[in-house]
């Protein structure tokens, strides 16, 4: 069964940066889109910036101009480098692929607060 590990979550003051991980446990990421999802408490999973496997990207309004999204095929890992953080990014953030969804991983947790 492939796995998502995702880290590098934390507190973090509005303004602060962050950079996310995520590891896929097999080559099957080489072949996907991969996603960056975030689920605030009480609000559905929302998906917030995608890359393909070539390197094209794509952002949620939300995010944009403020998250970049990269990925090293190399090493199967997916970043997301979070810039300008809101109170309203706080989240669990997970990585997955865009479509065929995997099994969640346990996500990162990301607070913005003062």
């Amino acid at each position: 069964q492939v796995q998502l590990a995702e880290s590098g979550g934390g507190l973090v003051q509005p303004g602060g940066s962050l950079t996310l991980s995520c590891v896929v446990s097999e080559n099957i990421f080489r072949v996907s889109t991969m996603g960056w999802y975030r689920q605030a408490p009480g609000k559905q999973r929302e998906l917030v910036a995608t890359v393909t496997t070539t390197g094209t990207t794509r952002y949620a309004d939300s995010v944009k101009g403020r998250f970049t999204i990269s990925r090293d095929n190399a090493k199967n890992t997916v970043f997301l480098q979070m810039n300008s953080l809101k109170p309203e990014d706080t989240a669990v953030y997970y990585c997955n692929r865009q479509i065929f969804l995997l099994s969640w991983g346990q996500g990162t947790q990301v607070t913005v607060s003062s």
